[in-house]
């Protein structure tokens, strides 16, 4: 069986780069002190990396004398390859540099509406003060969608309402939120002195979110086994307009506390307790599957108060 015998990998037989660069430095100052403190060395550690780099080589590099430390022939010859292999590695970190600048200049996000309406403001303004040369864009949608734009590389990061973690994706929770029954005043649900059951609240139509949303998803799940909901008086695709329908007596609707406050406040709706039922959520930020945020996406992660550290 003939064929040529396998060589070590490159990484074996090519000196490190510092150690290239200490030797630069030796041609340059004609001194290995000088060099060592030209590289950030003591003169020891810079003597034994020199060494360690003729072992690997197998010739010698450097005659040593008190009036300093001269190149040999081979250590002239040496020190030319390894200008160029320096200047090569310099071009490749000027490359990767500008990768990274292209990369932190944008950052695509995307959010499912509560989260986009109620929270990011306050995170993308703080983003601004640490990045203030990092153009950001929103795309607002539901926690499908939300999923579907990571996936297709659309976005960097995202944020979702639902259940669980979309196929595709790793996540963190950033946050836990409840969903609550409200009513105009004018519905007989706002005189109601006990609370509704989870019975009940399934089989009355609702004024909800569609069919995607994080809202939705978790409103079916917990009313799955209570008979599941009931044929729903509207369908509508943002939380304003659900809200401005049931504020107009269409009939009672379900949402996110985070987005009802002011509602609340100016006795626009009023909430009506149930009981028996869970309808607590956890908040997430999502990304593709093994590929953890970095720069401004892991930034922006950092100040929802989690990192993808808790990733799972």
């Amino acid at each position: 069986m003939t064929g040529d015998a396998p060589s070590a990998p490159l990484s074996h037989r090519v000196p490190e780069l510092g150690a290239l660069e200490l030797l630069l430095a030796v041609a340059r100052h004609g001194s290995l002190g000088r060099a060592a403190r030209d590289v950030g060395v003591s003169q020891p550690a810079a003597s034994s990396r020199i060494r360690s780099m003729e072992r690997q080589l197998g010739v010698a590099l450097l005659d040593r004398s008190p009036r300093g430390s001269r190149l040999t022939d081979a250590g002239v010859l040496v020190t030319d390859w390894a200008r160029r292999i320096v200047e090569a590695a310099e071009a490749f970190d000027a490359g990767a540099q500008a990768l990274r600048d292209r990369r932190d200049s944008r950052l695509r996000v995307a959010a499912s509406m509560t989260i986009a309406e109620y929270l990011l403001p306050g995170w993308l303004i703080a983003l601004r003060a640490e990045r203030p040369d990092t153009a950001v864009s929103l795309l607002a949608g539901n926690s499908a969608a939300v999923a579907a734009r990571l996936l297709t590389g659309e976005a960097d990061l995202g944020f979702v309402e639902g259940l669980t973690v979309p196929e595709g994706l790793d996540g963190t929770v950033i946050a836990h939120d409840r969903l609550v029954v409200v009513v105009a005043p004018s519905h007989a649900w706002a005189r109601r002195r006990t609370p509704l059951t989870p019975q009940e609240l399934a089989a009355t139509p609702l004024v909800l979110r569609e069919h995607g949303s994080g809202t939705r998803q978790v409103l079916d799940a917990a009313l799955a086994v209570h008979g599941g909901l009931a044929q729903p008086l509207l369908e509508l695709s943002s939380t304003t307009a659900v809200k401005g329908a049931a504020e107009s007596g269409a009939g009672p609707c379900v949402l996110s506390e985070l987005a009802l406050g002011e509602e609340l406040s100016a006795r626009r709706l009023v909430k009506v307790p149930v009981a028996g039922v869970r309808l607590r959520r956890q908040l997430r930020a999502v990304w593709p599957a093994g590929h953890r945020p970095a720069g401004p996406a892991r930034d922006l992660l950092s100040l929802t108060g989690r990192d993808s550290r808790a990733a799972y």
